[in-house]
């Protein structure tokens, strides 16, 4: 009997967050595991079909917490990505500590999430964020700048600092500086031959402006109000500046700053919801290709032939991107149709002609539980190139096949979170 109760006890600790033992820090340990099976089928080249976690949902991380008195808490957050299906287990996710307050907010200084991703539009409205159909790889229907991509999936900022504001009345304020000026700093992090070009390689994303970029930066806001009778209204908008840095302006020939405007919002009542943003792209750096976050693969080491996400823009020129969302909840179900285009004008460095993608994705997600849910769907893109593959190049990187063809993904899966 004793022993009965001492395997309980024992399983009773490990299923609750684990506390340090220094009074008043908190130690909690969260994750996310998740697996889909997906077909993705490209115009003029065969299917690529997989069973795995190609959008990188699958998580674990430490998230620390100490009350320091007077309101003022400390904050430290680190957190892997998991692969499921391949045994990928060592991607770099959030890796950050600060210090926050009710009062006046948060501060955080590390490898950090973009206002972009996580707190104006982005990750936020798209209902399929983190599985194969979502909307930063329909064609690039969610775009931001070089330093961090920030719709993407599996991006985030280096070397890099962020304040999120309290909340005022419905409004709260987001930016994030990214001081890069330096010589030596390595946006790559792995010795990559196009480091300090773009964000490249799983885990390491982020320009934190490159050698010699200056300071990049991100700025956000949003407004939320509750009407009688009209639901609850979201309204938000960003800016993200990218600057050129010297290896870019030397390999490339890009001489001036990405710059990014978002607005967008979403409406809910009851059982509806319907969200949606534009952004106006300047100047393409990192808006020019898509990351390798939307670009979700069947093998991460060969995006040449399975990666899904047609170029956005061209190379150094102008554009923009738009996305629409539209949910209704049904029980435990939840009904999405979304879909959204790109319009990339001619010019840029290589004075590519006009190019657009059209893409348009029903589905269902129902959850089991509070924490385990199934997901599936279909997506269509439609691409008009006249370009060929070879105008999205970049330097001495080869743009992948994918960027001249239709495309077709179906997709189920399941996810727990813990």
């Amino acid at each position: 009997m004793k022993k009965k109760l001492i395997a309980l006890a024992a399983a009773g600790a490990l299923a609750v967050p684990v506390a340090a033992s220094a009074q008043g820090t908190n130690v909690t340990i969260f994750g996310r595991v998740q697996a889909e099976y997906s077909l993705v089928d490209f115009a003029g080249t065969p299917s690529q079909g997989s069973l795995q976690d190609n959008s990188r949902s699958s998580r674990w991380g430490l998230h620390v917490t100490e009350d320091l008195g007077n309101g003022l808490r400390a904050n430290a957050r680190l957190e892997f990505g998991l692969n499921t299906g391949s045994g990928s287990a060592t991607t770099p996710r959030e890796q950050w500590v600060g210090l926050s307050s009710n009062e006046w907010g948060e501060i955080r200084f590390g490898r950090l999430q973009s206002p972009f991703k996580d707190f104006a539009g982005g990750q936020t409205i798209d209902p399929f964020a983190y599985t194969t159909l979502q909307a930063a790889g329909s064609g690039g229907t969610m775009t931001a700048s070089a330093n961090g991509l920030g719709a993407g999936a599996n991006t985030f900022l280096n070397s890099a600092i962020r304040y999120d504001s309290a909340n005022i009345e419905g409004f709260s304020f987001s930016g994030v500086l990214l001081p890069g000026d330096s010589n030596s700093l390595d946006p790559l992090q792995n010795g990559s031959i196009f480091s300090g070009l773009y964000p490249g390689g799983l885990g390491s994303n982020g320009n934190t402006g490159g050698r010699n970029g200056e300071f990049d930066g991100q700025a956000a806001a949003k407004y939320h109000v509750d009407v009688d009778g009209f639901g609850g209204f979201d309204i938000f908008g960003g800016y993200s500046r990218d600057n050129v840095n010297e290896t870019q302006k030397n390999l490339v020939g890009l001489r001036k700053a990405e710059e990014v405007w978002r607005v967008g919002a979403s409406w809910a009542i009851e059982n509806f919801k319907l969200s949606g943003q534009y952004e106006d792209i300047n100047n393409a750096i990192g808006a020019a290709t898509c990351s390798t976050a939307a670009a979700l693969v069947s093998n991460p080491a060969d995006i040449g032939t399975s990666g899904q996400c047609n170029s956005a823009m061209n190379v150094g020129g102008d554009g923009h991107t738009w996305f629409a969302s539209a949910q209704y909840r049904w029980g435990n179900t939840t009904l999405v149709a979304q879909g959204g285009m790109t319009r990339a004008d001619a010019g840029g460095i290589y004075n590519s002609a006009r190019r657009k993608a059209d893409s348009f994705t029903v589905g269902a997600i129902h959850n089991l539980s509070k924490r385990t849910s199934l997901f599936g769907g279909y997506q269509h893109v439609y691409v008009t190139n006249a370009n060929g593959a070879a105008a999205n190049d970049i330097g001495g990187a080869i743009a992948p096949v994918y960027a001249t063809g239709n495309r077709a993904t179906y997709t189920i899966g399941v996810r727990h979170n813990f």
